[in-house]
């Protein structure tokens, strides 16, 4: 799993030589179960669709189409785990153990909503763990659904904007190209750090409690 976060360029390019087309297919997998189950928030994002604009970029994959499925792939995942959360609300409301969802996670996610808002999930959609929580906290919570869903369509439009096109125009610059797994790392860290400051912040408040 760490072989693919760091050279996730690498191992997508072998896998378009052996799958062809149907490379779509996986990616658009890979991104809806990151986004849309919330028992796989360890499957790459940020650094998958950066990667897949760089090789865009290389024209190894059509820009458009990758576009269009990430976009397609991120608003229905968190469809769906908005829905899985609200078929379970009852269940978390009482505090129940349900298989796969780690309660630290859940904690930390609807700390997030509580202090964000409605646009955490735009804000989460950058941030990893909490995106694969934040829709499945608006389930379980009262969020009106014509309300996530509108956050939900600016918050994946934005990320797959953002990262597909940054990897597009930077991916493939020589410095970038040449230390991809460096990048991948930095991309990673930027992700978490909301969650290490929240985390500190957190800390410092409980100590002079």
């Amino acid at each position: 799993m760490i072989d693919i976060f760091l050279h996730i360029d690498k191992h997508l390019s072998l896998y378009m030589n052996e799958y062809g087309v149907f490379i779509y297919f996986i990616l658009f997998v890979i991104v809806f179960c990151e986004t849309g189950l919330v028992f796989m928030p360890f499957l790459p994002g940020d650094s998958l669709i950066f990667a897949t604009g760089a090789l865009a970029a290389a024209g190894s994959i059509k820009l458009l189409p990758i576009y269009l499925i990430f976009c397609v792939a991120a608003i229905a995942g968190d469809t769906v785990n908005y829905t899985i959360g609200h078929s379970l609300r009852n269940k978390v409301s009482a505090r129940e153990n349900i298989r796969f969802i780690k309660k630290e996670h859940l904690e930390r996610t609807t700390n997030f909503f509580e202090k964000h808002g409605s646009a955490t999930i735009i804000l989460a959609r950058f941030v990893p763990i909490i995106r694969t929580f934040a829709p499945f906290v608006a389930g379980v919570s009262t969020m009106p659904y014509r309300k996530f869903i509108l956050y939900n369509v600016l918050g994946g439009l934005l990320w797959v904007s953002i990262a597909l096109f940054a990897g597009f125009f930077f991916g493939n610059i020589p410095i970038v190209k040449d230390n991809f797994s460096i990048v991948v790392l930095g991309i990673v860290v930027v992700s978490l750090l909301p969650i290490v400051f929240a985390y500190f912040k957190n800390k410092i408040a409980t100590n002079k409690n």
